[in-house]
């Protein structure tokens, strides 16, 4: 993993960071994997928006990721790393011994040729995925399952990860990226590993035209509207704007707003921190 400083040949480039790219093998993509991915620009059915700041944007296709690695004792090879619009991790290709292809979030030092295998037998190496009953305490894991057979929903973006603290009964204590500790069955899958492209918060965008292409509009500041567009609006020349909160009126900045009776907040056994 690396990043390239650009040269200062364009205002655009002279503040750019991108990233190196040194773990992707190809980019040719499998096209028996590829869906097609509609784009709503914020509209609805109606055309009115209903979402603001989005738009345009680059065309996409997307990837059919196997987040269930339910193809159990079947060993395969990674084929190759390649790079995935649609997320900010890296993906592997995967060469089942049966001949199906499959994708997967590759995981940091993922390489080309290595096997992998997903079930209970697996050895805890790097991209094998395991119910976490046979994943050793301590380790370093990612793509984690919160309910059996789900597929992965926790710790999947670039540089994410979880670590196994404990294991009492059939739950499993595990410190997620955020600073949560929270109680998982313990026969839920995880992938053993930190997933990819972990300089992605390095890169430096340079210019308000990236922006574009990744399909975001410009996003005006509360502060600027008026009183009728926002709690934040109005007021003489340059006002402060007065408490941090929502265009609904909900406080930002540490205002909590979960749930006191959730169902599942009796298996969080430590709240991220403020």
């Amino acid at each position: 993993m690396s990043v390239r400083k650009l040269k200062p040949i364009t205002p655009g480039q002279r503040f750019r960071v991108v990233n190196g790219f040194d773990a992707i093998t190809t980019d040719k993509p499998e096209k028996s994997l590829l869906a097609p991915k509609k784009r709503s620009g914020g509209r609805n059915s109606q055309g009115k928006m209903t979402m603001r700041y989005k738009g345009g944007g680059h065309k996409r296709r997307y990837r059919i990721i196997d987040f269930k690695r339910n193809k159990t004792g079947i060993p395969a090879e990674v084929k190759s790393i390649e790079y995935d619009p649609n997320r900010t991790a890296f993906i592997a290709l995967l060469n089942y011994q049966d001949g199906e292809k499959r994708y997967i979030i590759a995981q940091n030092g993922l390489q080309v040729g290595q096997t992998v295998v997903s079930g209970e037998k697996a050895a805890p190496e790097i991209g094998n995925a395991m119910p976490l009953s046979q994943i050793p305490l301590g380790t370093v894991i990612s793509c984690i399952e919160l309910h059996p057979n789900q597929g992965a929903v926790m710790a999947r973006s670039a540089g994410a990860f979880a670590q196994l603290m404990a294991r009492d009964g059939k739950f499993a204590t595990i410190k997620l990226p955020s600073g949560e500790t929270r109680l998982i069955l313990v026969n839920c899958l995880a992938t053993i590993g930190v997933v990819s492209n972990s300089d992605h918060q390095l890169l430096v965008s340079g210019k308000a035209g990236r922006s574009r292409w990744l399909g975001r509009r410009p996003r005006t500041r509360p502060v600027v509207m008026n009183p009728v567009d926002h709690p934040m609006g109005g007021g003489e020349g340059k006002s402060s704007g007065g408490h941090p909160r929502s265009r609904k009126g909900i406080p930002a900045k540490g205002y909590r707003t979960r749930s006191k009776s959730k169902a599942s907040n009796k298996y969080i056994v430590e709240r991220r921190k403020k």
